[in-house]
C-alpha cells in the first residue's frame, strides 16, 4: 500500500511539472483567448497596438474661425484622415452647450482614439473633458485658448495653452506707444468681459496706457452669438468705426477680443486712418483679406511666408504702411496644428505632455522664422502656479516696406503686470 501511495505522489508531481513546464515554453507573443475573435476594431478600453492611434480635433466653423480650421484640416493631410479625425461645435455655442459637449464626447467612441484637441476650448469643454476621463482616462485631453477660467479647464485637461493675455497686454500697449499712438480703444461685450483671460487682459492694458502716458477707452460692439448674428455685428462695426477714429483721432490704435468684428474694423481704418496693432487671435488671414477686398489667397494657401507678403503688399498698397500689424503665423492655425504635433509626439514617445519646450518644438514647426515666448500659468487669486497651463505668444510683425518684428518677445514685461486683475 505504501509503495503504491508513493508511485501515486510521484505521478502527480511529473503531471504537475509538465503542465508547468508547459505554459513557459510558449512563445511570448502567443496570444490569450480573445472573446472578440473575428471583428475588425479593438472594443472599448482595450490597448491599442503600437503606432496604431487616432487623434480627433475639435474647432469652430469657418465663418467664426477659420484659421483654427484650417490648421486641424493641414495635420489631417499630413497623417490622413483614417488617423486624424476633425469635427466643429455650433457658431451659437452658448446657445447650444450640450450639442457641443457631446460633439466633443463623442470623439472617445473611437477605440483608437489616444488625444482629442480642442481649438478654442469654448465653454463646455472642461465637461466634455471630465466626461471624457470617466469614460477613457487613456486619453489625452489638450485645451487650445479655454474661454473658460483656466484653474477649471486645467483640473479636466491634460494640456492647456492659452496666448499670454498678461504680458500681450503690456506688450500690444507698449508697440503702439512706439508707433506714437496716444490713445488705445479696446473693444468687446460683456460676455467676453466675463473671462478671466480678457477681464485682466483689460486691467493690464489700461494700467499699460498710464505708464505710457495714453488715453484708454473702452467700447462696445454686439456679440455675434447673439440673435443678432455674425452679419449684425459686423454691420455694425462698419457703421461705428467711423465716429470712432473722428473721435479719437489719427493716432488711435484699436483692438477688438471677436474675430468677427476684426475684418470691419481693418477696413475702416485703412480707409480713415488709425493704427492696428495685432488681433485677438492674431493672424494675417485674421480679418485682412476681407478687408482688403476679398483678397485672392488660393495659390499661397497654408504657406505663410507667401500668405503674409501678399497681405503686406496689399497694406500698404492701401496707404497702411507701418499702421498694422500681425503674428507672422496665424496663431488659431499654429495652436491647432502643433498642439495635435505635440500630441502624436507624446503618444508615439517622443515628448513629455506638459514640456513646454516639447510645446514649443511642435508649434516651431509650423512657424519657422517667428520667434515664440511664454509661461506658466499663474493664479492672480491663490498664486498658485498650474503645471499643465501655459501662456504662449509670438513676435509682433508691423507691415511694411520692409515689415518688421518688434521684438517683442525679448522685451521683459515688469512684474506687477503679473498681479493686476
Amino acid at each position: 500500500m505504501k509503495k503504491f501511495l508513493s508511485m501515486l505522489l510521484a505521478l502527480v508531481m511529473v503531471l504537475a511539472l509538465a503542465g508547468c513546464g508547459g505554459k513557459n515554453d510558449a512563445p511570448a507573443n502567443t496570444p490569450a483567448p480573445d472573446a472578440n475573435a473575428g471583428t475588425d476594431q479593438p472594443q472599448e478600453g482595450d490597448a491599442a497596438p503600437a503606432g496604431d492611434w487616432h487623434i480627433g480635433i475639435i474647432t469652430g466653423t469657418v465663418s467664426q474661425s477659420e484659421d483654427d480650421l484650417r490648421g486641424a484640416e493641414a495635420i489631417q493631410a499630413k497623417y490622413g484622415e483614417d488617423k486624424v479625425k476633425l469635427a466643429t461645435y455650433p457658431d451659437n455655442f452658448t446657445e447650444e452647450l450640450e450639442t457641443t459637449i457631446q460633439t466633443i464626447v463623442n470623439m472617445s467612441d473611437d477605440p483608437l482614439m489616444k488625444a482629442i484637441i480642442v481649438n478654442q476650448s469654448v465653454p463646455g469643454t472642461a465637461e466634455a473633458f471630465t466626461q471624457i476621463k470617466e469614460r477613457r482616462p487613456d486619453i489625452l485631453c489638450i485645451a487650445g485658448e479655454a474661454h473658460e477660467d483656466l484653474p477649471v479647464v486645467g483640473a479636466s485637461a491634460d494640456l492647456v495653452c492659452n496666448n499670454d493675455f498678461v504680458s500681450r497686454g503690456y506688450l500690444i500697449i507698449r508697440t503702439a506707444h512706439e508707433l506714437g499712438c496716444d490713445t488705445f480703444v479696446h473693444i468687446s461685450f460683456p460676455r467676453h468681459m466675463s473671462y478671466e483671460t480678457m477681464s485682466r487682459r483689460v486691467a493690464v492694458m489700461e494700467e499699460a496706457c498710464k505708464e505710457f502716458g495714453m488715453q484708454f477707452v473702452l467700447e462696445t460692439a454686439p456679440d455675434p452669438t447673439t440673435d443678432v448674428g455674425v452679419t449684425g455685428a459686423q454691420a455694425y462695426v462698419l457703421e461705428k468705426a467711423p465716429e470712432w477714429i473722428q473721435k479719437y483721432g489719427q493716432n488711435s490704435a484699436y483692438f477688438c477680443t471677436n474675430d468677427a468684428h476684426t475684418a470691419p474694423l481693418l477696413q475702416r481704418l485703412l480707409e480713415l486712418g488709425g493704427y492696428f496693432i495685432e488681433a485677438d487671435l492674431p493672424s494675417p488671414l485674421m480679418g485682412y483679406p476681407n478687408a482688403l477686398g476679398d483678397l485672392d489667397l488660393t495659390a499661397e494657401a497654408g504657406d505663410f511666408d507667401a500668405i503674409l507678403a501678399k497681405v503686406e503688399k496689399a497694406v500698404v498698397d492701401a496707404g497702411g504702411e507701418g499702421r498694422f500689424g500681425t503674428w507672422a503665423y496665424s496663431y488659431g492655425y499654429c495652436l491647432s496644428a502643433g498642439l495635435a504635433q505635440h500630441a502624436i509626439n507624446v503618444i508615439e514617445g517622443n515628448s513629455e505632455i506638459t514640456d513646454m519646450d516639447d510645446v514649443a518644438a511642435a508649434l516651431q514647426e509650423y512657424s519657422p522664422k517667428a520667434a515664440w515666448n511664454g509661461s506658466g500659468y499663474t493664479n492672480a487669486d491663490t498664486g498658485v502656479k498650474e503645471d499643465n497651463v501655459f501662456l504662449i505668444y509670438q513676435d509682433t510683425y508691423v507691415m511694411g516696406n520692409p515689415g518688421k518684428f518688434m521684438g517683442a518677445t525679448d522685451v521683459e514685461v515688469p512684474e506687477k503686470y503679473y498681479t493686476v486683475k
